[in-house]
C-alpha cells in the first residue's frame, strides 16, 4: 500500500485521513465531555455544563463551545429575556457522535475493572444503563 501525503481539506480543516478529521473536530480534553452531557442531558445552560464539568475554566468551556458550533456539532439558543439565558444542545448532526461516546464510555469502564481505578465523581452513567458487550468487538469499516 503506497502512502500518501496528499492532504484533504474539509470546513477549513486539514487532514490525510478521516479519523484525523473526526480528531480534529472531537479532540482535546473538553470537547468529549461536553458533548457527553449534552448527550444525557438533550439541552443545558453554560451554567449548568460549567457544573457538570468542574474543573474546566469559564474561559475554556466558552472557547469549546464556540468550536463546536462553528464545527456544526453544538446549537447555541439565545432566548431574549431578562436575564439573558442560553441553551446548549447537540444538533442533529452532533447527535450522531453519540455511539462513539457510549463506547468511549464502556472503554472506560472496562478500564476501571482491568485496572483497579477508582472513577471520579462527576461523571453521570447513561440512562438507561447501557448493556454490557465482550471488550473490544471487532468493528467492520467501510472502505
Amino acid at each position: 500500500m503506497a502512502i500518501q501525503n496528499n492532504r484533504n481539506q474539509s470546513a477549513g480543516k486539514n487532514y490525510f485521513c478521516a479519523v484525523e478529521l473526526a480528531l480534529l473536530v472531537l479532540g482535546g480534553k473538553w470537547k468529549p465531555l461536553i458533548l457527553w452531557h449534552l448527550s444525557l442531558e438533550g439541552s443545558l445552560r453554560f451554567g449548568q455544563l460549567k457544573k457538570s464539568i468542574p474543573t474546566i475554566t469559564q474561559k475554556m468551556l466558552t472557547q469549546q463551545l464556540r468550536e463546536l458550533e462553528s464545527d456544526g456539532m453544538v446549537r447555541r439558543t439565545v432566548f431574549a429575556q431578562v436575564p439573558p439565558r442560553v441553551d446548549y444542545a447537540l444538533t442533529d448532526f452532533g447527535q450522531g457522535v453519540t455511539p462513539l461516546l457510549k463506547q468511549m464510555y464502556r472503554w472506560g469502564k472496562d478500564y476501571e475493572r482491568q485496572f483497579g481505578t477508582t472513577p471520579e465523581p462527576g461523571c453521570p452513567a447513561p440512562s438507561p444503563p447501557l448493556p454490557q458487550e465482550t471488550p473490544h468487538e471487532a468493528v467492520a469499516l467501510d472502505p
